[in-house]
């Protein structure tokens, strides 16, 4: 009794916070949930990441829904992806049941129908949602080359290829724009420039231009093209948080396609984001279900990208949630940057399972807690759970019995999911797909089809996401010397980065802030219009010292450099936003 009342007493101190939280259930304690121990997780924490994991059939699905709720009702924009089409169900109530309620006031909490505004989306062209596109320009070659599960060798003729069309001044916006550019250079008129690239093999570009074939062949082509998705649609806040669903019923089609995508939302994201720092809550939370698409097969700069965004994004306010049956999925870098773990029951059939079962203990703080008896034997609906306390100290190992969402546990009705779709404000502009003169018509002298008008969408609110911020004061300078400024701001690119930026002092690429604004390139396939924001500019006082001057012009080159470093990474274009 004296082990079971101090876990209960360590359980209710652990999880006792001041700020806003989301409450994922109560502990159990000798096989009995115990209301006064609530297990929450601080929103102001879920920027530092989380996992979700557990076997088929334990909970997971629910546990997403439980979560994603609570943020939507903090005014928490989320991001999930439905693979088996159950997660509609967020948009409709649940109906009351006797059972639910016993259940729930066994936890100390209530049941509550509710419907969630949700916005259905679909990759490229459907019926089951807005569709979602993006320009082959800016999906950029390394990803392309991930989804194409090209060789190292042909990935960098694939960059060679972009940078001849981007030097030539042709738009790649769809599937078709670049077939052109390949067929172009391997045809007679193109064998000059072919030769001029250096190091493009014929061969080489046949086996890309045979990938792209396959990739429309898959039914892939609707996805790349205009009007391209704008990632600050996923930024709503009405009232509530948005929850942004993509509906894949066909992953098992084109899987890379998928994981590929969510890492271009992320990297766009972040390119686009200001500096945020710590926050009452995320701006942004997303669900990246069936996580180890990410990593399977990935070449190790494309892991290494993956891990950085990771460490990167968390500055910008996004939390990332990765759902997947096994932490093994993960590679240990991405796991150490997970401060939210909730682990539903673990099955031990092997000797390979007993194994894994070890290392998933180890990922959970000592204490109390007999961590194998509750990961072996947690039901449906159970896990085990820490999380990062307010200090950023993590909670104790508790066993939960999970809450229950509001809305319904499956799919939506089929006519509440096509009445949301049908009265969406996304519908009007990205609903018809747009094809201008780009690549392919540049190359074959044939002119784009007449398109109709695209809607322009509403004026942005001060202060949302994509409206230029005035100039700050301190963006004239100030008396800190070019010396301090590197030395600061390299300081602060490490934080950032997590690790000792390699750019030396003379070469750091600070920009001129006597100058204003640095320019845009111009603009190609992306016409969103942007102004540098300044994430600092809302909290600054109109008399500044010089080591405050100082802070912020580093704090602006090594956020730059943040930005540079992920997309070169990606090989993402910079955009404008509308």
């Amino acid at each position: 009794m004296a082990m079971e009342s101090a876990l209960l007493t360590n359980l209710i101190n652990g999880y006792a916070f001041t700020t806003d939280c989301l409450k994922l259930g109560a502990a159990i304690v000798d096989g009995a949930a115990r209301p006064e121990a609530q297990v929450r997780v601080p929103l102001s924490m879920l920027n530092r990441h989380g996992l979700i994991a557990g076997a088929t059939g334990t909970g997971k699905t629910v546990t997403l829904q439980v979560m994603a709720e609570q943020l939507a009702v903090a005014g928490v924009p989320v991001f999930l992806a439905d693979l088996k089409g159950d997660l509609s169900g967020l948009a409709q109530p649940a109906d009351p049941s006797a059972k639910l309620d016993e259940r729930l006031a066994g936890i100390g909490h209530r049941f509550s129908a509710r419907s969630n505004k949700v916005e259905f989306l679909v990759l490229g062209q459907g019926p089951g949602g807005i569709p979602v596109r993006a320009t082959v320009d800016s999906f950029g070659p390394i990803l392309l080359a991930r989804v194409l599960e090209l060789n190292e060798t042909q990935e960098q003729v694939l960059q060679l290829v972009f940078h001849y069309a981007d030097t030539r001044k042709l738009p790649l916006d769809d599937l078709k724009d670049l077939k052109s550019v390949l067929e172009f250079l391997l045809g007679p008129e193109g064998k000059e420039d072919l030769r001029s690239l250096g190091g493009v093999s014929p061969a080489s570009a046949s086996v890309i231009l045979r990938g792209l074939t396959i990739l429309q062949a898959q039914g892939m082509d609707p996805f790349f093209g205009q009007p391209e998705f704008d990632t600050a649609d996923l930024l709503r806040s009405e009232g509530t948080g948005v929850i942004s669903v993509l509906e894949l019923p066909a992953l098992n089609r084109q899987p890379l396609l998928f994981s590929t995508f969510l890492m271009w939302l992320l990297a766009d994201l972040f390119d686009e984001l200001p500096e945020a720092g710590d926050l009452d809550k995320p701006k942004l939370v997303f669900f990246l279900d069936e996580a180890h698409l990410l990593f399977k097969g990935a070449s190790k700069a494309f892991t290494e990208a993956i891990i950085s965004t990771v460490r990167l994004i968390r500055s910008k306010g996004v939390g990332l949630f990765f759902i997947s049956q096994s932490p093994a999925d993960l590679p240990d870098e991405v796991l150490a940057q997970l401060g939210t773990r909730v682990q539903h029951a673990v099955r031990v059939f092997t000797p390979k399972d007993a194994e894994a079962l070890k290392k998933v203990m180890g990922t959970f703080p000592a204490g109390e807690l007999d961590l194998k008896t509750a990961l072996t034997q947690a039901g449906v609906g159970e896990a085990v759970i820490t999380v990062l306390g307010e200090k950023g100290v993590p909670t104790p190992a508790a066993w939960t019995r999970l809450s229950s969402p509001g809305s319904r546990i499956g799919p939506a009705d089929a006519s509440v999911v096509s009445g949301i779709i049908a009265a969406s404000a996304l519908a009007v502009r990205y609903s018809t797909a747009l094809d201008r003169d780009s690549a392919h018509e540049m190359l074959t002298g044939q002119p784009a089809a007449a398109q109709p008008a695209p809607a322009q969408p509403a004026a942005q609110p001060a202060n949302q996401p994509g409206t230029p911020e005035p100039a700050s004061a301190s963006s004239q300078g100030g008396p800190a010397t070019s010396a301090d400024i590197d030395e600061e701001a390299r300081r602060i690119a490490e934080s950032i980065l997590g690790k000792p930026t390699t750019v030396p002092a003379s070469d750091f690429p600070m920009p001129d802030y006597q100058q204003g604004p640095e320019p845009e390139p111009a603009p190609r396939s992306r016409g969103k219009d942007s102004t540098p924001q300044d994430s600092t500019s809302s909290r600054r006082p109109a008399e500044r010292t010089q080591s405050s001057e100082l802070m912020d012009f580093a704090l602006d080159a090594a956020n730059m450099l943040g930005r540079e470093v992920l997309r070169g990474m990606f090989g993402t274009r910079k955009r404008k936003r509308r």
